[in-house]
């Protein structure tokens, strides 16, 4: 009987896999974020009658002279070949947080409360919610890397290349598609 049962339970273990049931979790977590950053961005543009995307209107996004990723992970440089800006300590919706784009002065306020970071960044560089921006077209991209083998690339439900970006090793959501892969780096696209 107690053999019966110690199979059945290494049976259970094997076929649930509490490792990818959390990672499953944390990439469930990331589509939400993803989603939510998109809202919040197009409200700021909606509503913002000249909206900065970058640091300044002059400065920080793609058809700038000098080229950012704002990024919650401070090993992102590895994968992007620009300028990385990491602000992994502020959170704030204000021009001083990761994303630089000030949601606070939204009539109503903004409407999070603090930009999300990517819920285990610190496994790996592979960790990272990104976000790079084109003033001139007042365009962004917000990009996170799936961690479960249910979502990344060639999974069963993988959302890294169906999610109409160009990259199919990342997550990408925004009003368009900024980046363009090469091996492992990611460049602007030249708009």
């Amino acid at each position: 009987m107690i053999a019966i049962l110690a199979i059945l339970a290494s049976t259970a273990f094997v076929v649930l896999n509490p490792a990818e049931i959390l990672r499953k979790a944390r990439d469930s977590q990331r589509m939400s974020d993803m989603a939510s950053l998109r809202t919040a961005l197009n409200y700021f543009i909606a509503n913002t009658s000249t909206p900065v995307l970058g640091t300044s209107s002059t400065d920080g996004c793609t058809d700038q002279t000098v080229d950012y990723t704002y990024t919650a992970e401070p090993t992102f440089d590895v994968l992007y070949t620009g300028t990385t800006e990491s602000a992994s300590t502020s959170r704030a919706v204000t021009s001083a947080g990761w994303i630089p784009v000030d949601l606070d002065s939204l009539l109503g306020g903004s409407p999070l409360s603090a930009w999300p970071v990517d819920p285990n960044p610190s496994t790996s560089a592979d960790r990272y919610y990104a976000y790079l921006c084109h003033a001139g077209n007042v365009t962004f991209t917000s990009y996170a890397n799936m961690e479960s083998g249910t979502y990344k690339y060639l999974g069963p439900s993988d959302v890294e290349s169906k999610d109409g970006g160009n990259l199919n090793t990342v997550y990408e959501v925004g009003t368009a598609f900024l980046a363009t892969a090469t091996g492992t780096a990611f460049y602007e696209n030249s708009l």
